[in-house]
């Protein structure tokens, strides 16, 4: 198996517990599926933990789940009666949560542990379809309130160190999330400028995404951003890890991307 540090990711989450229940198209959403489920074995090798940046959680400060347990909380509304009846049984992790906090603390970077929250639905949705079998412990962190993008950056800064300790760094949110304007085109010109956005030279990438509001559509694709600052966390773990894009294509008639870096 190769030595390399565990890369960062960051994928669209999907709508809802979309994964686990009947659609008109039925294949509606196989192909971020196959994308969501193609992430382990694209691994240097098994994580031995999770850290889920979700965009489901914001906190004032960062927040971090160190419960040895989490419940779950079903985030959703109106989907059918079996989508609240799901289960996802992994582990919790309170040493990593106890180092996450250290890394933070070292970086000068306001947090909290949250031994109370659950996995919210940006957590056990995607997890579950990447690792079924919940067989791999998971720490979930909050975004922070006010949505600053550079601090973001900087909050996955503070955590690439956990990448060397082969701990995957996952951002869960979308790439593109405003209601009023799924299948405009509106989606496809800021995933066209994201896209280049996060492939330039890592300095380059850093500024874009700092920047963020300047780009094409950029409002009309996020008319708030809770969504999309999880790929400047991943962004910011990745270091100057370059850009993969591992998923491209539509979910509801509207253009989504997903991006590794390793």
């Amino acid at each position: 198996m190769s030595n390399a540090p565990m890369p960062s990711v960051f994928i669209f989450h999907g709508g809802g517990p979309c994964f686990f229940m009947d659609w008109d198209p039925a294949d509606a959403w196989d192909g971020l599926r196959a994308a969501l489920e193609g992430i382990g074995p694209s691994l240097p090798r098994p994580p031995r933990a999770i850290v889920v940046v979700s965009a489901h959680w914001e906190s004032d400060e960062f927040a971090i789940s160190s419960a040895v347990a989490p419940g779950l909380i079903y985030d959703y509304g109106g989907f059918p009666p079996h989508t609240y009846q799901l289960t996802y049984p992994a582990k919790g992790d309170p040493a990593l949560a106890e180092r996450i906090a250290g890394l933070l603390r070292g970086a000068g970077i306001a947090h909290r542990l949250d031994a109370e929250r659950g996995w919210d639905h940006g957590v056990f949705v995607p997890l579950k379809v990447m690792y079924p079998d919940a067989d791999v412990p998971l720490v979930a962190v909050s975004v922070r309130a006010d949505l600053d993008a550079e601090a973001h950056l900087e909050f996955g800064r503070a955590l690439a160190a956990l990448r060397d300790d082969d701990v995957l760094v996952l951002g869960s949110g979308a790439s593109f999330h405003h209601f009023g304007n799924f299948g405009t085109p509106h989606a496809d010109r800021f995933d066209a400028w994201l896209n280049d956005a996060v492939s330039a030279p890592p300095a380059a990438r850093w500024q874009a995404l700092a920047h963020w509001t300047e780009a094409p559509s950029a409002r009309d694709a996020h008319a708030r951003e809770e969504h999309l600052v999880p790929l400047m966390v991943a962004v910011g773990a990745a270091g100057d890890a370059p850009a993969h894009t591992f998923f491209h294509g539509k979910a509801m008639g509207t253009t989504f991307s997903c991006w590794s870096f390793a």
